[in-house]
């Protein structure tokens, strides 16, 4: 899956960004510049520049850590290659926000492919890494910074309007690696505090068919015991969520939250899988 997820990275890379003269950031940026300054393949810079950085990476993390990226590394320089020797030459007319939707696209499916499977295309995911356990940055503050800087040096290449273009590029990047990593069952996850919560959980699994939670709560001003109601839905299901806690409870507090990705029933067990008769289902009493 990382090499799977690096060939749909390098036919993003090579088909939309080069093409279109369009930078990216960390280490993949860096290459740009080179190839765009000194006409080196970004294929054989990837591999030069990373092994340093692998080198680095094992000296400070340790060898198991560093493995998967050793892969993905190694993946995205075999896959850089044959796509820049056999591109599938991919017009979009000149349009520059195409190409730089496309772009982003591409290289946000490939690389959210290789995060969810654990690999990283190495660069500056390392550099990240250490910063992280010696200096205590996190891993998305440090790669910003590194993107920051990176995107900048291309300015050396680009002009303004390509620049700004790249920007969405990289926007766009973010978001669909996210949706690739977080999976399709992307849900919502709903805290509910009610004097009604036993009559507002029945309800919900009544009409939802939705497993609910009962989580021991109390209140810090009123010292007062309530069970919380946890509950995990669709987007489609929160509008009803909310009209039955209307109706139970108009003074309700509800509090919704992403969940980033869903396993199990109801999310992505097979219908036939599911609990039946969710009619006959009986709360217990306090």
């Amino acid at each position: 899956m990382i090499f799977i997820g690096t060939s749909i990275f390098s036919v993003g890379l090579v088909n939309f960004n080069m093409a279109n003269n369009l930078a990216e950031g960390g280490l993949t940026g860096i290459t740009l510049i080179i190839y765009n300054l000194f006409h080196i393949k970004p294929a054989l810079s990837t591999l030069v520049l990373n092994i340093p950085l692998l080198l680095f990476g094992i000296k400070q993390l340790g060898f198991k850590p560093i493995i998967y990226t050793l892969i993905g590394t190694i993946s995205l320089t075999i896959n850089l290659w044959f796509w820049q020797d056999h591109p599938l030459h991919i017009s979009v007319h000149q349009d520059l926000l195409i190409a730089a939707l496309l772009a982003g696209i591409c290289t946000g499916i490939g690389s959210g492919i290789v995060y969810k499977f654990g690999g990283t295309t190495g660069g500056t995911d390392i550099i990240a890494r250490v910063i992280e356990k010696k200096l205590g940055f996190t891993i998305g503050k440090s790669l910003l910074m590194l993107d920051v800087f990176v995107l900048l040096l291309s300015l050396t290449y680009l002009d303004l309007r390509e620049m700004i273009y790249t920007l969405i590029t990289v926007f766009v990047f973010s978001k669909v690696v996210d949706v690739v990593q977080g999976g399709a069952y992307s849900a919502k996850g709903v805290l509910i505090i009610s004097d009604y919560s036993r009559d507002i959980a029945k309800t919900i699994v009544h009409d939802l068919d939705r497993g609910v939670t009962f989580l021991k709560s109390e209140g810090a001003y009123t010292s007062k015991e309530r069970d919380v109601i946890y509950c995990v839905a669709s987007l489609a299901e929160l509008a009803q969520i909310k009209d039955i806690c209307a109706e139970r409870d108009p003074n309700a507090f509800i509090s919704i939250t992403d969940v980033k990705e869903v396993l199990g029933e109801g999310f992505t067990y097979h219908p036939e899988n599911k609990i039946k008769n969710r009619r006959s289902f009986k709360l217990k009493k306090n």
